[in-house]
């Protein structure tokens, strides 16, 4: 196959005739026609919304459901964890700032932050209990909190 100079020229409005055939009477052939416009994903009507999506979790990059929010999740494991530990309101709270998470509006965790958590952490304990990454963690988070708290 015989070498092939190509060249991509950024345009900010479409060629003009005259354009093409100045290039094709250079020996350049047209192969290509690319379009690009500002990406946009249809999530229906941000207004509909009525609650909110638990923490936890976030909306899919497709908008048809809702998929697992890793950073969220790891916060939720080391609440969790040291909710067993039976560790206070307060302590729980300075762990996860420590460890430098953040609450969703970027805010430090709070005693009350960590109290109004509790329904969502009752009812994801089941399945955090249940996963692998608990029962491997386990260990390793409660190192990280002895650490920490003392």
């Amino acid at each position: 196959m015989a070498n092939e100079e190509r060249v991509r020229e950024p345009m900010s409005a479409p060629p003009a005739d005259d354009y093409v055939r100045e290039k094709a009477a250079a020996g350049w052939r047209l192969v290509a026609v690319e379009w690009a416009r500002p990406a946009t994903v249809d999530c229906g009507d941000a207004g509909e919304i009525k609650e909110e999506i638990p923490y936890g979790l976030q909306v899919s990059p497709d908008c048809r459901h809702l998929q697992e929010n890793p950073t969220e999740k790891a916060a939720m494991m080391m609440m969790l964890a040291m909710v067993v530990e039976d560790k206070p309101l307060s302590q729980v709270a300075e762990g996860l700032t420590a460890e430098g998470f953040r609450t969703r509006d970027g805010r430090e965790w709070t005693q009350t932050a960590i109290f109004y958590m509790m329904p969502r952490l009752i009812e994801t304990a089941p399945q955090i209990f249940s996963s692998e990454e608990w029962r491997a963690g386990r260990a390793e988070v409660t190192a990280r909190l002895a650490k920490l708290i003392g």
